[in-house]
């Protein structure tokens, strides 16, 4: 890192008032769940393009996130998803993970992938189906009282692609009774996040449409029922960041599935695609974090930032390495966002003077501020390069193919 880079963008934050010591500390504070399902073999619409050195269990899936950890100081949890993860001993993939310096993070069950799922799972009109599919909830549960989890992360492919294929009331009915009888087995410590997503693969309608449906069925199960926002399940041209301001200012934000999109779906890495958008989520939640309400700041402090892709046609890890940096980039440029200038402006209604107090700070270059807190966390100044340089990719190629997929 150059030293006269740095000075000169600490002078440059100075000027502005903005105290980097504070901005550094807030960035180390930084985590990222990655995904175990990212580090493994997934497909297209069409089909699985199977990768040399992918995981072949979920142990190994661990031993790749340490990887991107390691290099980044970014990525200390990992989430699973249930059968994919499926174990006889959680504990001694809790010690696997532990032992990597990792921990286990969200569990998320699968409700889509069974041939009795076909029709909906929770929602299904077959009350044995509907059955099967709330004992997976409760499963969950249990799983994640073994691995130490907090969050459980819920997300139903369940809908209906004709008018008149289901009754929309009732199913609404079975939703709640499921998730109801697993927020009774979930213990205090425990969160729920339910997840929406506006279609696909339900093309009718989707028991679980947008973020309204998952803040009522929250607000109706309890406090530990919180939503969450993936940033590529909305319809094109919604404002994420309002719905994420909405439900900070209700307490019900819990956290997020970063990646991108550019039209329907969410197999893009995270800023790839609108990284302004991210910014701008950021944007949001900081700007309540000093916030009068200690409920509010509560919230923001309990947000899991989680990323949830599928690297198809990239390679696994390094893939996943830009998604935590992209999140990073995004986060460092929103913590230089001077709140009092856009609120003065805001406040004499000067519309140029508050989007340009926001818009200018996005086009600030953060390197020699990321490159200062690797540099005194001891991280690679690129750890991108850094992993590329390594033997590590070549090392698991004995792997072989057909290792993990869903």
């Amino acid at each position: 890192m150059s030293d006269r880079a740095y000075a000169f963008f600490e002078e440059q934050q100075q000027a502005r008032g903005i105290n980097l010591d504070e901005v550094k500390a807030r960035l180390k504070a930084l985590k990222i769940e990655t995904p175990s399902w990212g580090y493994g073999d997934s497909g297209t619409r069409f089909k699985v393009f199977q990768k040399e050195g992918v995981p072949r269990n979920p142990f190994e899936k661990f031993e790749d996130a340490a990887q991107v950890h390691n290099l980044t100081g970014l990525a200390p949890s990992v989430a699973i998803h249930i059968p994919w993860d499926k174990v006889e001993d959680y504990s001694k993939l809790r010690s696997h993970a532990e032992n990597l310096g990792l921990s286990i993070g969200a569990v998320n069950p699968n409700l889509f992938q069974d041939e009795e799922y076909m029709l909906g799972s929770v929602t299904n009109s077959d009350a044995a189906v509907r059955r099967k599919a709330t004992d997976h909830l409760l499963e969950c549960v249990d799983i994640a009282k073994e691995t130490g989890s907090r969050d459980i992360s819920l997300w139903f492919a369940d809908g209906t692609n004709y008018p008149g294929q289901g009754h929309i009331r009732k199913r609404k009915a079975w939703m709640q009774e499921a998730l109801t009888e697993m927020y009774n087995a979930m213990t205090p410590q425990m969160r729920m996040l339910i997840e929406y997503k506006c279609f696909e693969p339900a093309f009718y309608h989707t028991d679980l449409a947008d973020w309204g449906m998952a803040y009522n069925l929250a607000q109706k199960l309890g406090p530990q029922a919180e939503v969450l926002v993936d940033t590529g399940h909305h319809l094109p041209g919604a404002n994420i960041e309002h719905i994420v301001a909405y439900l900070i200012d209700e307490k019900r934000l819990g956290g997020f599935h970063f990646n991108s999109r550019k039209y329907a779906d969410d197999d893009l890495i995270v800023g790839s695609v609108n990284p302004y958008e991210l910014f701008l989520i950021f944007y949001q939640i900081l700007s309540a974090a000093g916030d009068s309400d200690a409920a509010i700041r509560s919230n923001v402090e309990n947000i899991a930032y989680m990323i949830d892709q599928s690297h198809n046609i990239e390679q696994k890890i390094p893939a996943m390495l830009r998604s935590v940096l992209n999140v990073q980039t995004q986060f460092a440029k929103a913590l230089l966002i001077n709140h009092d200038e856009v609120n003065e402006a805001a406040e004499r209604n000067d519309v140029l003077g508050a989007e340009d107090a926001v818009r200018r700070v996005f086009e600030f270059d953060v390197t020699p501020l990321l490159h200062a807190i690797r540099e005194e966390q001891g991280l690679p100044l690129d750890p991108m390069k850094a992993y590329l340089s390594s033997s590590y990719g070549k090392d698991i190629l004995v792997r072989g193919k057909g290792g993990a997929s869903w």
